[in-house]
């Protein structure tokens, strides 16, 4: 029975692993990012979702919980700008740049900037990863449901992390797939 335990936690640290080092290869040179006439950017190889209106619509609608298995409600966060940080655990890029996003969150919170994570991940891998690390904004369990509301935002690839910042109008203004970079962020937060 351990045997089983220990060798699919070792699988599943093998995909993970290969996951990120593909997400990182990908990001670092294979792909090309563009912007639309509404200054939108997203990934060159993820296909546009079907309606914007409706992406935002799904996220407002997308049941989470707290780490504690607490449901919530996302639209607590209507009618201000919000940075959504979908991620996970086991994700090694995601955890990474969570201080730079943290930091972020501390720098914008005064402009009214909301910065949000969705752990695409269980309510105890949340949890135990949250009394590790301290985290300066709200973060939910979304589950593999994320992933589904990710795919929405434009992410068909799948890989994590993935941020999108929504603006106050609850338009979608830029899209990341891989870690941020903290200055081209800086830039989109600014112009809201």
């Amino acid at each position: 029975m351990n045997l089983r335990r220990i060798l699919f936690g070792a699988v599943v640290a093998v995909i993970a692993a290969a996951s990120g080092v593909l997400a990182h290869h990908w990001l670092n040179g294979n792909a090309h990012s563009r912007s639309d006439n509404d200054g939108v950017s997203e990934v060159a190889h993820g296909a546009q979702p079907a309606s914007r209106e409706s992406a935002v619509a799904q996220f407002w609608a997308a049941p989470v919980t707290t780490a504690d298995g607490k449901p919530e409600s996302l639209t607590v966060f209507k009618g201000r700008p919000i940075v959504v940080n979908f991620w996970a655990s086991w994700c090694g890029p995601c955890v990474e740049e969570m201080p730079a996003l943290s930091q972020l969150q501390r720098d914008y919170a005064n402009k009214g900037i909301q910065f949000v994570g969705l752990g695409v991940d269980s309510e105890k891998n949340v949890q135990t990863f949250l009394q590790k690390v301290k985290v300066a904004y709200p973060v939910y369990v979304t589950g593999f449901g994320g992933a589904d509301l990710a795919r929405a935002f434009g992410n068909t690839a799948g890989g994590l992390p993935f941020t999108v910042v929504i603006d106050a109008n609850g338009n979608i203004r830029s899209t990341k797939l891989g870690q941020i970079d903290p200055k081209i962020l800086k830039q989109t937060l600014d112009a809201l």
